[in-house]
């Protein structure tokens, strides 16, 4: 059965879509722990972020560097922090999350409202940096 990230790759779930290539997949979280808060995955499917293969591992974390270099351009933050949990939906995913302090990344912070014309706001914004 496809993830909710393979439905959202396939077009089927609606997201705010930052940036994909041919192996790789940028959009908003949805529930943000800050305003530009974005998720980073593969296009195949897998589990476990320390099981892809090398070659798709690093090129993810390459693609990631691109995606955060943005969002720095475009949130006002000291640094985009990076994080691997995985076990909300079981498809290997980055979080991207634009932070002023360490404790921005916690998640189990309150969520950050954003209406959905300021989500597509900051995602094209983002993209527009790319």
């Amino acid at each position: 059965m496809p993830t909710i990230f393979s439905k959202i790759i396939a077009g089927e779930i609606p997201c705010y879509k930052i940036a994909e290539d041919a192996n790789f997949f940028a959009f908003l979280d949805i529930n943000p722990l800050t305003k530009g808060h974005t998720l980073v995955v593969p296009k195949i499917e897998k589990d476990y972020f320390f099981d892809l293969d090398d070659n798709i591992l690093s090129g993810m974390i390459v693609f990631a560097k691109k995606i955060a270099i943005a969002i720095e351009k475009t949130v006002d933050c000291k640094r985009v922090g990076l994080t691997v949990i995985g076990l909300e939906v079981p498809h290997a995913h980055i979080h991207l999350i634009p932070i002023i302090t360490e404790g921005d990344m916690n998640f189990r912070n309150k969520k950050c409202e954003v209406s959905p014309d300021e989500m597509a706001k900051i995602a094209k914004e983002i993209s527009s940096k790319l």
